[in-house]
């Protein structure tokens, strides 16, 4: 059925679903879980298609949760808010200010449901903080067989270890507790670096920032920095809308199309472009509100993939890279992304039990990306290198088996929630493989 088709948000992923639903509470979830079981359809659930991979493709029953962005309850006392699943970061950011509360770390986009930014592991930056699952303080979801379940540290504690980053294989959250901080203004310093000196740098750069990532652009030796670091609410200096606009807009998104559409007709000329654009950048200063400085929009199409690597090997993994595309000299317009994390105790997380180093390649849809992901697939696989779930990568369980120390723990936990495969696909077939119960 064509009014049923669904694509992802960089049109990579298609499906096309027997059925759509867009439930607007926790017993309407739970209603359209039973009756697509007992219609023999599998389900997934789908916030803003911000996944590059195929985590949220089905041809069963697909649960929009459009409809789930209520608030539930909100404590200005212990931070604690808990809201439907399928609230935007965006909403969420301006609904916890009006309560003068934040989200202690986020993510450099706020477009992804706050249920599908947890189940994906999506992270910002800042060697002392982790993703938005370590966020998480308690969870809602509705099981296969219609039932629903809350968890937390101290409720059904196994499920909660796995179902802070579930890939949406457990059940559908309906709900999540998130334990806010107080709202926060961030001073963000931004400056062009040649990349040998970020590489000299680094662990300065990493440590003596509360929040530092950069933007390597391939063919040249410049990358972009940028530390977040919190400062009292009185030194709110916001762009102004005017630089903003120049910066965010102009620079950010429309030119960089431009120039992307460009390097897709021309690919030669992306090595002198690169260089234009890294050496065109220029220093910028402000401070505001927290999630206004983590967050800048993001509207240029792209597919991406993702690696979470051992902090200490991210320089040689980068260095690995440039080697790679200086050989085949390849037409890579889009920057190369690398934020930092702090270890977790989260069975599926990327930065499970090890300091972590993140590194971000993308590729404009108009251009082809198989070489260039795969070349750096094979580089961090030597460094033991964990994708993340909502980006392109080509591991199956077998190898993720041995990047995971409780894989078999997850997997355990999936078995007694969903014997019966009701939330599968293929992306979750080939991640999780077969059933322990299967495989005796």
């Amino acid at each position: 059925m064509a009014a049923n088709r669904w694509r992802n948000w960089a049109g990579n992923q298609e499906s096309r679903p027997t059925q759509v639903v867009t439930p607007a509470d926790t017993a309407a979830v739970a209603a359209a879980v039973d009756a697509a079981r007992r219609a023999g359809l599998p389900v997934k659930a789908v916030g803003s298609g911000h996944s590059f991979s195929g985590i949220a493709t089905t041809d069963g029953c697909l649960v929009r949760t459009d409809a789930l962005t209520g608030v539930v309850g909100a404590d200005t006392e212990t931070g604690l808010v808990t809201v439907q699943a399928g609230i935007p970061l965006h909403r969420l950011n301006e609904l916890l200010a009006g309560y003068g509360l934040a989200l202690e770390n986020l993510g450099d986009i706020d477009r992804q449901t706050v249920a599908g930014a947890l189940a994906t592991g999506t992270h910002g930056t800042g060697a002392r903080f982790g993703g938005l699952a370590t966020q998480a303080y308690a969870l809602e979801l509705v099981l296969a067989d219609g039932s629903v379940v809350t968890c937390s540290a101290e409720e059904n504690p196994d499920v909660f270890a796995a179902a802070r980053i579930g890939l949406g294989a457990l059940g559908v959250v309906t709900a999540v507790t998130l334990a806010c901080v107080p709202a926060f203004t961030l001073h963000a310093g931004e400056e062009p670096m040649p990349i040998r000196r970020v590489f000299d740098e680094l662990d300065v750069l990493v440590d003596g920032n509360e929040h530092f990532e950069f933007y390597w652009f391939p063919h040249t030796r410049l990358a972009l920095t940028k530390r977040n670091n919190r400062v009292p609410a009185e030194q709110r200096r916001p762009l102004r809308p005017a630089r903003r606009w120049v910066d965010d807009e102009l620079l950010a998104n429309t030119a960089l199309g431009l120039v992307n559409r460009a390097c897709a007709t021309l690919p030669r000329i992306t090595p002198a472009v690169n260089n234009v654009s890294a050496r065109a950048l220029s220093a910028r200063q402000y401070a505001d509100a927290s999630h206004r400085v983590f967050a800048s929009p993001r509207r240029v199409r792209f597919v991406e993939m993702e690696y979470a690597v051992p902090r200490h090997t991210v320089a040689d993994v980068l260095r690995e890279i440039a080697r790679w595309a200086a050989v085949r000299r390849e037409p890579l317009p889009l920057p190369v992304e690398v934020r930092f994390a702090a270890a977790d105790d989260i069975w599926l997380s990327t930065a499970y039990q090890r300091e972590t180093a993140y590194v971000a390649v993308h590729q404009y849809p108009a251009l082809p990306h198989e070489h260039y992901f795969g070349a750096v697939e094979r580089i961090v696989a030597g460094v033991g290198g964990r994708p993340h779930w909502g980006k392109l990568h080509g591991l199956h369980a077998a190898t993720l088996r041995e990047r995971y120390p409780r894989f078999d723990d997850f997997v355990a936990v999936r078995d007694r929630l969903d014997p019966d495969g009701t939330f599968d696909n293929p992306y979750l077939r080939a991640v999780l493989g077969r059933r322990l119960s299967m495989s005796e």
